[in-house]
């Protein structure tokens, strides 16, 4: 018989990801009755996904409940102005069920996650600031980062499949790329040097696995599937499938697998 987690897996998906939801907040409201009003709010009493992650969100980036009206609807309409970015939000929970042991089933990360509420609130600003809604989308920014504990810039650009690991402190400049299928831990930076103008922050190939409090600085490229060691200060290039790691930054070796990004395994 298939566990919890396997099941969640499959069920990382539109409509059955969203029934997957509804069951499990249905059970958890039963045994767990003071956790029922939260699960009401944003599951139980909400008709899809996209209008749970908008009150989830919204809760989130004003939880005092001060500019709640405006949240929601800021956010409700950069879902409806590109509702790709929905199936976006749930390539993320799949990459952390994927990815992250403590991740059970998918009303946790849907919950709880402040990276997945952070990369999802990116997301919407992301939609905000190409639609040429710059100030609105750097306002989201700045909620983010206050509440969240979390800084990227909304002109940056996220694949799917994004895995933030605790998140806190995690931080990514304008002109920052990062590709499908990479995991960050806590505390990494995608940083410009302090001089460059124009583009000037990290591109992230596929499937990289960046190690909690590196700091990856300027222009640069980390090639596809490499891994970088926790607490590096990265300011060149990284070959494809290798590993580097220190202060700064040198190869150690090559990496083991084709996506570390996938098995975080951050043995170097």
């Amino acid at each position: 018989m298939a566990d919890a987690r396997s099941i969640a897996l499959v069920c990382a998906t539109e409509a059955s990801l969203w029934k997957e939801l509804r069951t499990r907040a249905t059970a958890v409201s039963k045994s767990e009755p003071a956790l029922a009003p939260m699960l009401q709010r944003f599951v139980l009493e909400r008709e899809n996904f996209g209008a749970g992650m908008v009150q989830r969100l919204a809760e989130r980036l004003a939880p005092s409940g001060q500019d709640l009206s405006l949240i929601l609807r800021v956010l409700g309409e950069a879902v409806a102005a590109d509702p790709e970015v929905l199936s976006q939000m749930r390539a993320d929970i799949r990459a952390t069920l994927e990815r992250d042991p403590a991740t059970e089933h998918a009303l946790i990360p849907f919950l709880w996650f402040k990276g997945f509420h952070a990369i999802s609130t990116h997301r919407l600003a992301h939609v905000l600031w190409t639609a040429g809604r710059k100030e609105l989308a750097i306002h989201l920014q700045s909620l983010a980062s206050e509440h969240l504990a979390v800084d990227i810039h909304p002109a940056a650009r996220f694949g799917v499949g994004i895995l933030l690991d605790h998140a806190t402190g995690f931080v990514a400049g304008e002109t920052s790329v990062v590709a499908d299928n990479v995991s960050f831990l806590h505390e990494v930076t995608l940083g410009g040097t302090g001089k460059a103008r124009g583009d000037r922050h990290p591109k992230i190939r596929s499937g990289v696995l960046v190690g909690a409090g590196a700091k990856i600085l300027g222009n640069i490229t980390i090639g596809e599937g490499a891994k970088i060691g926790a607490g590096s200060v990265v300011l060149k290039d990284v070959a494809p499938h290798t590993s580097v790691a220190g202060v700064p930054a040198v190869v150690i070796g090559q990496t083991s697998v084709d996506a570390p990004a996938l098995d975080m395994d951050h043995s170097l």
